[in-house]
Protein backbone atom coordinates (compact mmCIF):
# COMPACT_ATOMS: atom_id res chain seq x y z
CA UNK A 1 0.00 0.00 0.00
CA UNK A 2 2.63 2.16 0.60
CA UNK A 3 4.34 1.94 -2.75
CA UNK A 4 0.77 2.66 -3.96
CA UNK A 5 0.64 6.10 -1.88
CA UNK A 6 4.06 7.20 -3.40
CA UNK A 7 3.07 6.22 -6.96
CA UNK A 8 0.04 7.99 -7.11
CA UNK A 9 1.80 11.07 -5.26
CA UNK A 10 4.37 10.49 -7.98
CA UNK A 11 1.31 11.05 -10.74
CA UNK A 12 -0.65 14.24 -9.06
CA UNK A 13 2.85 15.92 -8.93
CA UNK A 14 3.79 15.11 -12.57
CA UNK A 15 0.58 16.15 -14.05
CA UNK A 16 0.56 19.34 -11.70
CA UNK A 17 3.45 20.47 -14.19
CA UNK A 18 1.57 19.95 -16.95
CA UNK A 19 -2.15 21.18 -15.90
CA UNK A 20 -3.30 24.48 -17.13
CA UNK A 21 -5.46 27.36 -15.01
CA UNK A 22 -8.45 28.85 -16.69
CA UNK A 23 -11.80 30.04 -16.44
CA UNK A 24 -13.92 27.37 -17.61
CA UNK A 25 -16.86 28.99 -18.80
CA UNK A 26 -15.61 30.26 -22.28
CA UNK A 27 -12.10 29.21 -22.79
CA UNK A 28 -10.92 32.54 -21.73
CA UNK A 29 -8.47 33.28 -19.29
CA UNK A 30 -10.19 35.36 -16.64
CA UNK A 31 -8.54 36.41 -13.08
CA UNK A 32 -10.61 37.90 -10.46
CA UNK A 33 -9.08 40.83 -8.11
CA UNK A 34 -9.80 38.37 -5.08
CA UNK A 35 -8.25 35.70 -7.09
CA UNK A 36 -10.91 33.54 -6.81
CA UNK A 37 -11.93 31.32 -9.76
CA UNK A 38 -11.72 27.48 -10.72
CA UNK A 39 -8.26 26.72 -10.53
CA UNK A 40 -6.32 23.38 -11.56
CA UNK A 41 -3.87 21.46 -9.39
CA UNK A 42 -0.47 23.38 -11.52
CA UNK A 43 -1.45 27.18 -9.90
CA UNK A 44 -0.29 25.67 -6.30
CA UNK A 45 3.41 25.49 -7.82
CA UNK A 46 3.23 28.81 -9.94
CA UNK A 47 4.26 32.16 -8.80
CA UNK A 48 1.59 34.37 -7.42
CA UNK A 49 2.44 36.71 -9.29
CA UNK A 50 2.47 34.57 -12.49
CA UNK A 51 0.16 35.10 -15.33
CA UNK A 52 -1.80 31.78 -16.36
CA UNK A 53 -0.88 29.58 -19.32
CA UNK A 54 -3.41 30.11 -22.22
CA UNK A 55 -5.69 27.71 -22.93
CA UNK A 56 -4.82 24.24 -25.02
CA UNK A 57 -6.58 22.43 -27.37
CA UNK A 58 -5.98 19.47 -26.62
CA UNK A 59 -5.50 18.00 -23.05
CA UNK A 60 -4.40 14.74 -21.63
CA UNK A 61 -4.23 12.83 -18.42
CA UNK A 62 -2.09 10.17 -18.20
CA UNK A 63 -1.68 7.76 -15.13
CA UNK A 64 0.19 4.53 -14.28
CA UNK A 65 -2.02 1.66 -14.19
CA UNK A 66 -0.29 -0.70 -11.12
CA UNK A 67 -2.71 -3.07 -9.17
CA UNK A 68 -2.40 -6.68 -7.84
CA UNK A 69 -5.19 -9.36 -7.48
CA UNK A 70 -5.82 -13.38 -7.52
CA UNK A 71 -7.42 -12.95 -11.04
CA UNK A 72 -4.90 -11.08 -13.01
CA UNK A 73 -1.51 -11.02 -10.78
CA UNK A 74 0.99 -7.86 -10.90
CA UNK A 75 -0.62 -5.82 -13.49
CA UNK A 76 1.22 -3.25 -14.52
CA UNK A 77 0.23 -0.38 -17.75
CA UNK A 78 -0.90 3.10 -18.37
CA UNK A 79 -4.57 4.46 -18.36
CA UNK A 80 -6.25 8.20 -19.03
CA UNK A 81 -8.37 10.82 -20.57
CA UNK A 82 -8.17 13.05 -23.10
CA UNK A 83 -9.74 16.29 -23.91
CA UNK A 84 -9.43 18.26 -27.36
CA UNK A 85 -12.24 20.36 -29.50
CA UNK A 86 -12.47 19.84 -33.43
CA UNK A 87 -13.42 23.45 -34.12
CA UNK A 88 -14.51 26.96 -32.42
CA UNK A 89 -14.93 26.41 -28.49
CA UNK A 90 -18.23 28.56 -29.17
CA UNK A 91 -20.03 26.59 -31.76
CA UNK A 92 -18.00 23.45 -30.88
CA UNK A 93 -18.54 20.83 -27.89
CA UNK A 94 -15.48 19.88 -26.12
CA UNK A 95 -14.62 15.63 -27.20
CA UNK A 96 -13.10 12.90 -24.96
CA UNK A 97 -11.84 9.81 -24.70
CA UNK A 98 -10.75 7.01 -22.24
CA UNK A 99 -7.60 4.43 -23.03
CA UNK A 100 -5.52 1.67 -21.33
CA UNK A 101 -2.96 -0.70 -22.48
CA UNK A 102 -1.60 -2.96 -19.72
CA UNK A 103 -0.40 -6.41 -19.29
CA UNK A 104 -0.23 -8.80 -16.23
CA UNK A 105 1.89 -11.37 -15.28
CA UNK A 106 -0.62 -14.25 -15.89
CA UNK A 107 -0.17 -13.03 -19.76
CA UNK A 108 -3.41 -11.25 -19.81
CA UNK A 109 -3.25 -8.11 -22.08
CA UNK A 110 -6.06 -5.03 -21.91
CA UNK A 111 -6.26 -2.63 -24.81
CA UNK A 112 -9.15 0.19 -25.00
CA UNK A 113 -10.07 3.25 -26.26
CA UNK A 114 -13.58 4.79 -25.87
CA UNK A 115 -14.59 8.65 -27.71
CA UNK A 116 -17.50 10.69 -27.80
CA UNK A 117 -16.31 13.03 -30.01
CA UNK A 118 -17.73 16.24 -31.69
CA UNK A 119 -17.16 17.42 -35.17
CA UNK A 120 -16.44 20.89 -35.94
CA UNK A 121 -19.49 22.99 -35.30
CA UNK A 122 -21.10 20.22 -33.95
CA UNK A 123 -22.06 18.62 -36.97
CA UNK A 124 -21.68 15.01 -36.20
CA UNK A 125 -21.55 13.13 -32.80
CA UNK A 126 -19.04 10.02 -32.46
CA UNK A 127 -19.57 7.42 -30.16
CA UNK A 128 -16.43 4.76 -29.73
CA UNK A 129 -15.78 1.80 -27.79
CA UNK A 130 -12.54 -0.65 -29.65
CA UNK A 131 -11.54 -2.98 -26.92
CA UNK A 132 -8.89 -6.29 -27.21
CA UNK A 133 -8.59 -8.27 -24.35
CA UNK A 134 -6.28 -11.41 -23.56
CA UNK A 135 -8.60 -11.63 -20.10
CA UNK A 136 -10.22 -13.96 -17.28
CA UNK A 137 -13.39 -12.24 -15.71
CA UNK A 138 -15.42 -14.34 -13.08
CA UNK A 139 -18.99 -14.44 -13.45
CA UNK A 140 -21.88 -15.07 -11.39
CA UNK A 141 -24.89 -16.01 -13.33
CA UNK A 142 -27.87 -14.01 -14.28
CA UNK A 143 -30.30 -11.77 -12.47
CA UNK A 144 -30.13 -9.62 -9.54
CA UNK A 145 -30.07 -12.90 -7.00
CA UNK A 146 -26.99 -14.20 -8.23
CA UNK A 147 -25.24 -16.44 -5.45
CA UNK A 148 -25.07 -13.64 -2.58
CA UNK A 149 -21.49 -14.85 -1.29
CA UNK A 150 -19.32 -12.19 0.01
CA UNK A 151 -17.40 -10.74 -2.74
CA UNK A 152 -14.54 -8.66 -1.78
CA UNK A 153 -12.54 -6.62 -4.38
CA UNK A 154 -8.97 -6.26 -3.97
CA UNK A 155 -7.93 -2.49 -2.70
CA UNK A 156 -5.30 -1.79 -4.93
CA UNK A 157 -5.01 1.24 -6.73
CA UNK A 158 -6.83 0.33 -10.22
CA UNK A 159 -7.79 2.08 -12.67
CA UNK A 160 -11.05 0.23 -11.93
CA UNK A 161 -11.91 -1.96 -9.32
CA UNK A 162 -10.09 -5.41 -9.79
CA UNK A 163 -12.14 -8.92 -9.25
CA UNK A 164 -10.17 -11.04 -6.75
CA UNK A 165 -11.86 -14.80 -7.58
CA UNK A 166 -13.61 -14.59 -4.27
CA UNK A 167 -16.42 -18.06 -3.26
CA UNK A 168 -19.27 -17.84 -5.56
CA UNK A 169 -17.70 -16.57 -8.46
CA UNK A 170 -17.60 -18.82 -11.79
CA UNK A 171 -14.34 -17.95 -13.85
CA UNK A 172 -13.67 -17.63 -17.31
CA UNK A 173 -10.85 -16.97 -19.28
CA UNK A 174 -11.00 -15.41 -22.91
CA UNK A 175 -10.27 -13.26 -26.15
CA UNK A 176 -12.64 -10.28 -26.83
CA UNK A 177 -12.55 -8.19 -29.56
CA UNK A 178 -14.91 -5.43 -29.91
CA UNK A 179 -15.52 -2.68 -32.03
CA UNK A 180 -18.41 -0.48 -31.44
CA UNK A 181 -18.86 2.81 -33.56
CA UNK A 182 -21.63 5.09 -33.98
CA UNK A 183 -21.85 8.14 -35.96
CA UNK A 184 -24.62 10.70 -35.68
CA UNK A 185 -25.57 13.80 -37.65
CA UNK A 186 -27.06 16.89 -36.34
CA UNK A 187 -30.89 17.52 -37.01
CA UNK A 188 -31.44 20.73 -35.19
CA UNK A 189 -29.60 22.12 -32.23
CA UNK A 190 -28.48 19.31 -29.34
CA UNK A 191 -30.75 16.84 -31.65
CA UNK A 192 -28.71 14.35 -33.52
CA UNK A 193 -29.42 10.63 -35.87
CA UNK A 194 -27.23 8.38 -36.83
CA UNK A 195 -26.30 4.71 -37.69
CA UNK A 196 -24.13 2.15 -35.76
CA UNK A 197 -22.07 -1.00 -36.34
CA UNK A 198 -21.27 -2.98 -33.51
CA UNK A 199 -18.73 -6.09 -33.36
CA UNK A 200 -18.47 -8.60 -30.51
CA UNK A 201 -16.23 -11.60 -30.37
CA UNK A 202 -15.37 -14.11 -27.82
CA UNK A 203 -12.68 -16.94 -28.61
CA UNK A 204 -10.85 -19.63 -26.58
CA UNK A 205 -13.37 -19.03 -23.72
CA UNK A 206 -12.07 -21.22 -20.85
CA UNK A 207 -14.72 -22.26 -18.15
CA UNK A 208 -12.29 -22.82 -15.02
CA UNK A 209 -15.01 -24.01 -12.89
CA UNK A 210 -16.87 -26.45 -15.36
CA UNK A 211 -16.43 -30.45 -14.57
CA UNK A 212 -17.84 -32.52 -17.44
CA UNK A 213 -15.52 -35.34 -16.93
CA UNK A 214 -15.74 -37.40 -13.90
CA UNK A 215 -13.17 -39.85 -14.38
CA UNK A 216 -11.05 -40.34 -11.33
CA UNK A 217 -13.68 -39.69 -8.97
CA UNK A 218 -13.92 -35.83 -10.15
CA UNK A 219 -17.13 -34.46 -9.84
CA UNK A 220 -19.56 -33.10 -12.02
CA UNK A 221 -20.60 -29.71 -11.84
CA UNK A 222 -22.27 -27.27 -14.54
CA UNK A 223 -21.51 -23.47 -14.36
CA UNK A 224 -23.95 -21.04 -15.28
CA UNK A 225 -22.02 -20.23 -18.65
CA UNK A 226 -22.27 -23.47 -19.71
CA UNK A 227 -25.68 -24.13 -18.66
CA UNK A 228 -26.71 -21.01 -20.96
CA UNK A 229 -25.11 -21.62 -23.53
CA UNK A 230 -26.17 -25.53 -24.00
CA UNK A 231 -30.05 -24.50 -23.30
CA UNK A 232 -29.91 -21.90 -25.92
CA UNK A 233 -27.90 -23.71 -28.17
CA UNK A 234 -24.63 -21.55 -28.43
CA UNK A 235 -20.72 -22.88 -28.53
CA UNK A 236 -19.65 -22.55 -25.09
CA UNK A 237 -16.05 -22.23 -26.33
CA UNK A 238 -16.68 -19.44 -28.96
CA UNK A 239 -19.64 -17.01 -30.14
CA UNK A 240 -20.13 -13.70 -31.16
CA UNK A 241 -22.47 -10.70 -32.32
CA UNK A 242 -22.34 -8.54 -35.33
CA UNK A 243 -25.05 -5.79 -35.77
CA UNK A 244 -26.68 -2.43 -37.01
CA UNK A 245 -28.41 0.18 -35.07
CA UNK A 246 -30.33 3.33 -35.67
CA UNK A 247 -29.46 5.93 -32.79
CA UNK A 248 -31.20 9.51 -31.45
CA UNK A 249 -29.17 11.54 -29.07
CA UNK A 250 -30.44 14.92 -27.10
CA UNK A 251 -27.17 16.45 -25.58
CA UNK A 252 -27.36 20.16 -24.12
CA UNK A 253 -24.76 19.29 -21.42
CA UNK A 254 -22.25 22.15 -21.19
CA UNK A 255 -19.20 19.75 -21.19
CA UNK A 256 -18.74 16.76 -22.20
CA UNK A 257 -16.09 15.29 -19.68
CA UNK A 258 -17.19 16.54 -16.58
CA UNK A 259 -21.08 18.95 -16.79
CA UNK A 260 -22.16 21.30 -14.53
CA UNK A 261 -25.74 21.65 -16.39
CA UNK A 262 -27.63 19.99 -19.13
CA UNK A 263 -29.04 16.60 -20.25
CA UNK A 264 -27.89 13.96 -22.60
CA UNK A 265 -30.38 11.26 -23.64
CA UNK A 266 -30.02 8.66 -26.06
CA UNK A 267 -32.08 5.92 -27.80
CA UNK A 268 -30.38 3.11 -29.51
CA UNK A 269 -32.30 0.03 -31.19
CA UNK A 270 -29.57 -2.58 -32.26
CA UNK A 271 -30.11 -5.58 -34.28
CA UNK A 272 -27.62 -8.41 -34.17
CA UNK A 273 -27.91 -10.26 -37.51
CA UNK A 274 -26.89 -13.92 -38.49
CA UNK A 275 -25.68 -12.44 -42.27
CA UNK A 276 -23.26 -10.27 -40.87
CA UNK A 277 -21.72 -13.31 -38.34
CA UNK A 278 -23.94 -13.45 -35.33
CA UNK A 279 -24.45 -16.74 -34.37
CA UNK A 280 -27.97 -16.15 -33.82
CA UNK A 281 -30.27 -12.92 -34.07
CA UNK A 282 -31.33 -10.54 -31.43
CA UNK A 283 -32.56 -7.46 -31.08
CA UNK A 284 -32.10 -4.90 -27.98
CA UNK A 285 -32.75 -1.67 -27.07
CA UNK A 286 -30.73 0.67 -24.99
CA UNK A 287 -31.61 3.57 -22.87
CA UNK A 288 -29.50 6.13 -21.43
CA UNK A 289 -30.36 9.42 -19.75
CA UNK A 290 -28.63 12.01 -17.70
CA UNK A 291 -29.60 14.89 -15.86
CA UNK A 292 -27.29 17.57 -14.21
CA UNK A 293 -28.53 20.42 -11.92
CA UNK A 294 -25.97 23.12 -10.82
CA UNK A 295 -26.72 24.84 -7.52
CA UNK A 296 -24.94 27.56 -7.60
CA UNK A 297 -23.75 30.20 -10.21
CA UNK A 298 -20.82 31.31 -8.06
CA UNK A 299 -19.52 27.54 -6.99
CA UNK A 300 -20.43 25.55 -10.68
CA UNK A 301 -19.06 22.47 -8.88
CA UNK A 302 -22.17 22.27 -6.40
CA UNK A 303 -23.75 19.90 -8.83
CA UNK A 304 -26.54 17.11 -8.42
CA UNK A 305 -26.38 14.48 -11.06
CA UNK A 306 -28.74 11.76 -11.79
CA UNK A 307 -27.97 8.92 -14.22
CA UNK A 308 -30.22 5.70 -15.47
CA UNK A 309 -29.67 3.28 -18.11
CA UNK A 310 -31.40 0.07 -19.48
CA UNK A 311 -30.91 -2.29 -21.95
CA UNK A 312 -33.55 -4.75 -22.47
CA UNK A 313 -33.19 -7.71 -25.40
CA UNK A 314 -36.32 -7.01 -27.37
CA UNK A 315 -36.38 -9.97 -29.44
CA UNK A 316 -34.04 -13.00 -30.16
CA UNK A 317 -31.12 -14.25 -28.25
CA UNK A 318 -27.74 -13.23 -27.78
CA UNK A 319 -24.95 -15.36 -25.97
CA UNK A 320 -23.84 -14.80 -22.29
CA UNK A 321 -21.06 -12.66 -22.27
CA UNK A 322 -22.63 -10.42 -24.55
CA UNK A 323 -25.65 -9.35 -22.56
CA UNK A 324 -25.29 -6.32 -20.13
CA UNK A 325 -23.48 -6.84 -16.99
CA UNK A 326 -22.64 -3.82 -14.44
CA UNK A 327 -19.07 -2.15 -15.62
CA UNK A 328 -19.96 -3.05 -19.53
CA UNK A 329 -21.25 0.40 -20.60
CA UNK A 330 -18.72 2.55 -22.60
CA UNK A 331 -17.21 4.41 -19.83
CA UNK A 332 -16.98 1.00 -17.29
CA UNK A 333 -17.81 3.18 -14.67
CA UNK A 334 -21.73 2.04 -13.60
CA UNK A 335 -21.96 -0.54 -10.56
CA UNK A 336 -19.20 1.43 -8.49
CA UNK A 337 -19.53 -0.57 -4.87
CA UNK A 338 -19.50 -4.08 -6.73
CA UNK A 339 -17.01 -6.16 -9.41
CA UNK A 340 -16.87 -5.35 -12.79
CA UNK A 341 -19.76 -8.44 -14.20
CA UNK A 342 -20.94 -8.90 -11.03
CA UNK A 343 -24.83 -8.62 -12.12
CA UNK A 344 -25.75 -9.53 -16.03
CA UNK A 345 -28.77 -10.51 -17.37
CA UNK A 346 -31.35 -10.28 -20.27
CA UNK A 347 -32.69 -7.19 -19.19
CA UNK A 348 -30.91 -4.66 -16.83
CA UNK A 349 -31.53 -1.41 -15.51
CA UNK A 350 -29.32 0.78 -13.43
CA UNK A 351 -29.50 4.13 -11.79
CA UNK A 352 -27.47 6.55 -9.62
CA UNK A 353 -27.49 9.71 -8.02
CA UNK A 354 -24.73 12.32 -7.10
CA UNK A 355 -23.45 15.09 -5.27
CA UNK A 356 -20.43 16.54 -6.43
CA UNK A 357 -19.25 19.69 -4.24
CA UNK A 358 -16.01 21.94 -3.97
CA UNK A 359 -13.97 21.12 -0.82
CA UNK A 360 -10.97 24.40 -1.97
CA UNK A 361 -13.87 27.17 -2.04
CA UNK A 362 -11.56 29.46 -3.58
CA UNK A 363 -9.79 27.43 -5.82
CA UNK A 364 -12.03 24.67 -6.31
CA UNK A 365 -9.23 22.68 -7.02
CA UNK A 366 -10.00 19.93 -4.59
CA UNK A 367 -14.12 18.51 -4.63
CA UNK A 368 -15.70 15.79 -3.47
CA UNK A 369 -18.74 13.58 -4.09
CA UNK A 370 -20.97 10.91 -2.80
CA UNK A 371 -22.99 8.78 -4.78
CA UNK A 372 -26.14 5.79 -4.25
CA UNK A 373 -26.41 3.46 -7.04
CA UNK A 374 -28.90 0.76 -7.70
CA UNK A 375 -29.15 -2.37 -10.62
CA UNK A 376 -32.03 -5.08 -11.37
CA UNK A 377 -31.05 -7.69 -13.48
CA UNK A 378 -33.50 -10.66 -15.15
CA UNK A 379 -33.12 -14.07 -15.68
CA UNK A 380 -35.86 -16.12 -17.91
CA UNK A 381 -34.21 -19.08 -17.19
CA UNK A 382 -35.29 -18.82 -13.86
CA UNK A 383 -38.04 -16.34 -14.41
CA UNK A 384 -36.55 -13.90 -12.22
CA UNK A 385 -38.01 -10.28 -14.07
CA UNK A 386 -36.47 -6.51 -13.68
CA UNK A 387 -37.01 -5.16 -10.12
CA UNK A 388 -37.42 -8.62 -8.45
CA UNK A 389 -34.14 -7.88 -6.38
CA UNK A 390 -32.53 -4.93 -6.02
CA UNK A 391 -29.05 -4.32 -5.42
CA UNK A 392 -27.92 -1.17 -3.79
CA UNK A 393 -24.65 0.34 -3.83
CA UNK A 394 -23.38 4.15 -2.34
CA UNK A 395 -19.56 5.36 -1.82
CA UNK A 396 -17.46 8.58 -1.26
CA UNK A 397 -15.33 10.05 -3.89
CA UNK A 398 -12.30 12.75 -3.67
CA UNK A 399 -11.80 14.60 -6.93
CA UNK A 400 -8.57 16.85 -7.51
CA UNK A 401 -8.92 19.46 -10.74
CA UNK A 402 -5.69 18.57 -13.24
CA UNK A 403 -7.24 21.33 -15.95
CA UNK A 404 -9.52 23.76 -15.31
CA UNK A 405 -9.65 24.35 -19.06
CA UNK A 406 -11.32 20.43 -19.83
CA UNK A 407 -12.64 20.33 -16.50
CA UNK A 408 -10.42 17.27 -15.82
CA UNK A 409 -10.27 15.59 -12.65
CA UNK A 410 -8.28 12.38 -11.10
CA UNK A 411 -10.76 10.73 -9.22
CA UNK A 412 -10.51 8.35 -6.06
CA UNK A 413 -13.66 6.67 -4.91
CA UNK A 414 -14.39 3.62 -2.53
CA UNK A 415 -17.76 2.18 -2.76
CA UNK A 416 -20.29 -0.46 -1.28
CA UNK A 417 -22.54 -2.72 -2.01
CA UNK A 418 -24.14 -5.83 -0.48
CA UNK A 419 -21.43 -7.67 1.17
CA UNK A 420 -18.89 -6.26 -1.69
CA UNK A 421 -16.79 -3.16 -1.61
CA UNK A 422 -13.96 -1.57 -3.74
CA UNK A 423 -11.26 1.29 -4.66
CA UNK A 424 -11.91 3.11 -7.77
CA UNK A 425 -8.81 5.45 -9.93
CA UNK A 426 -9.75 7.09 -12.53
CA UNK A 427 -9.60 10.17 -14.60
CA UNK A 428 -12.42 12.20 -15.58
CA UNK A 429 -16.34 12.35 -13.91
CA UNK A 430 -18.03 9.05 -13.66
CA UNK A 431 -21.11 9.89 -16.06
Amino acid sequence: MKKNLIVLLCVIVTMAGFAQQSDTTAGKVVKPENNCYPQSLGSIFRKKDAPPKPPKDFTALVLPNISSNPANGLLLGVGGSLGWWFGPRETTHISGAGFTAAWTTKNQWIFFFKSNAYSKNDRLFMQGDWRYYVYSLPTYGLGTDSPPDTINIDPSWSWMAAPTGESGAYPLKYNYLKIHEIISYKIKKNFYGGIGFHYDKYVNIVDDSLSLDTAGGRKYYITPHYAYAEHYGFNPEEYGTTGLSLNFVYDSRDNLINPYTGMYFNVNLKQNVTWLGSDKSSTFLFIDARYYKRLSKKMPRHVIAGWIWGNFMVAGRAPYLTLQAIGDDQRARSGRGYIQGRFRGENMMYGEIEYRFPISKCTQILGGVVFVNATTASNSYRDVKLFDYVMPGFGVGLRVMINANSRTNLNLEYGWGKNSNGFYFSGAETF
